[in-house]
C-alpha cells in the first residue's frame, strides 16, 4: 500500500502517501486508498486528522502514466474515474474532524485540491505550488470548487489559466496556505498542541458551525441557528466543565 494510517500518543491521525520515486502522485489505487484511510479515520475518537507526504516533494499531482492509460477510454470510463476523485475531494473536505495539510517541495495539479480541502494548511518556505492542468490540454475540474473557495475567485482566474508557479509566500497571500515555515514538523507540532488543547466536542462543533454559515445571508434562519448553537453547547457536559475549570484556574479535563 502507497499510504498508511497511523495514530500517535497524542490522538492525532496521520495520513501519510508514500510514492517518493512518483513525487507521489496519485492513481486509481492511490485514490482508492485515500479514500478508505480518510473515512476510518472519520470513524475514530481522534483530536486531528494530519495529511503528509514522504520525500522531497508532497505531490505532483495525477500520476501522467495513469492520464495517459485514462486517454485510450471512453467518457463513461473517464467520468467514473473523475467521480473517484471528486469523491476523495469531499471524503476530505466534509471530514468532521480538524483537518491539517503538511506541504514540502513542490505541490502541483491536483495536489492543491488536496491542499484546499483540509481545514489549517502549513508549508515549508522553499515550497513551491502550480495548477498545472492548461499545460497538459486540461482543466482543474474536480479541485475547482475548493481551491476557488480557498484562493477566491479572482486569484483563480489568474492562476488557472497560466499555470505560473508561485512560491510559499504568494500561496499564503492567495489563502491556500496559512503558515510559512523554516521547520516544517515543529510547526505542525505546535500547531496540533494547540489543536489539542482545546475542547475535543467545540473544535468538531465549531468546524460544523461554519460549514452550515459560510455563504449564506445573515437572515432570521441563520441568526436563530447560532443562538441555538452556543445555547445547547454552553449547557453540554463539556461546555459546564470549560466554564467550570475557566473560573476555579485549572486545566479542563480534556487536557490530560
Amino acid at each position: 500500500m502507497s499510504v498508511t494510517l497511523q495514530i500517535t500518543k497524542s490522538n492525532v491521525a496521520v495520513l501519510v502517501l508514500s510514492r517518493p520515486e512518483k513525487r507521489n502522485a496519485f492513481n486509481e489505487q492511490v485514490i482508492q486508498e485515500l479514500i478508505q484511510c480518510i473515512e476510518h479515520a472519520n470513524t475514530l475518537d481522534v483530536r486531528a486528522l494530519v495529511l503528509k507526504t514522504e520525500g522531497e516533494h508532497f505531490s505532483a499531482g495525477a500520476d501522467l502514466n495513469w492520464m495517459k492509460s485514462m486517454a485510450d477510454n471512453d467518457f463513461a470510463e473517464n467520468l467514473a474515474d473523475s467521480k473517484q476523485l471528486a469523491k476523495l475531494m469531499h471524503v476530505l473536505a466534509s471530514s468532521p474532524l480538524p483537518t491539517v495539510c503538511a506541504v514540502q517541495g513542490a505541490a502541483f495539479g491536483g495536489a492543491l485540491g488536496l491542499i484546499a480541502c483540509c481545514d489549517i494548511a502549513i508549508c515549508q518556505d522553499n515550497a513551491q505550488f502550480c495548477l498545472s492542468e492548461v499545460k497538459l490540454g486540461l482543466i482543474p475540474a474536480v479541485i475547482s470548487p475548493y481551491v476557488i473557495r480557498a484562493i477566491g475567485e479572482r486569484a483563480a482566474r489568474r492562476y488557472f489559466l497560466t499555470a505560473e508557479i508561485f512560491d510559499a509566500h504568494t500561496a499564503k497571500q492567495l489563502g491556500l496556505i496559512h503558515q510559512v515555515t523554516g521547520k516544517l514538523e515543529c510547526a505542525l507540532d505546535q500547531l496540533l498542541e494547540t489543536l489539542i488543547n482545546n475542547g475535543p466536542v467545540a473544535v468538531r462543533a465549531a468546524k460544523q458551525l461554519i460549514n452550515d454559515v459560510a455563504g449564506h445571508e445573515i437572515n432570521g434562519q441563520i441568526v436563530n441557528l447560532t443562538a441555538e448553537r452556543i445555547a445547547e453547547i454552553r449547557v453540554s457536559e463539556e461546555g459546564q466543565e470549560g466554564l467550570t475549570a475557566f473560573f476555579e484556574k485549572r486545566p479542563p479535563n480534556w487536557q490530560k
